[in-house]
């Protein structure tokens, strides 16, 4: 592959991510933006989101920030898969409520990287927080030029 800018990248990698990416429609995720090494994708939160609290079952919330740092470990053309992901609930997302999960890289190596992952509410209220742990494997998101 030539040398390209690294958020055209960005954005081939996403788009080459997304175009199998069924389970984003069906939960209705959209992606806001792609950088290289970041990502905000969002979610609103509907009826069958909801767990027998009323709030928005953890689940749902872990798959918008775990899409959300897919995207952002993802966005260099290189294909990387999850190696560990961490997150903790801080407050309850309800429903009608629009999240919003912005990841950044907070370190990348050759092989590894980490990208850390904010969720919250359309107040700015902090929904959740993620960690998670990447790792390259072979073969690239982009096809060689």
């Amino acid at each position: 592959m030539t040398k390209r800018d690294p958020e055209v990248i960005a954005r081939l990698s996403a788009d080459a991510m997304s175009v199998d990416d069924n389970a984003l429609r069906a939960l209705g995720i959209e992606r806001i933006a792609v950088g290289p090494g970041s990502a905000k994708m969002a979610m609103t939160v509907r009826s069958d989101m909801t767990n027998g609290h009323g709030m928005c079952h953890g689940g749902f919330i872990f798959l918008l920030a775990d899409s959300a740092f897919a995207y952002a470990c993802n966005s260099h053309g290189q294909r990387n898969v999850a190696q560990q992901c961490q997150v903790t609930f801080l407050a309850p997302g309800k429903l009608g409520d629009r999240l919003v999960a912005e990841a950044y890289e907070r370190h990348r190596a050759e092989r590894s990287g980490v990208t850390d992952v904010t969720v919250r509410d359309e107040l700015g209220a902090v929904i959740a927080e993620f960690r998670g742990h990447s790792r390259a494997i072979s073969g690239s998101l982009l096809p060689k030029d």
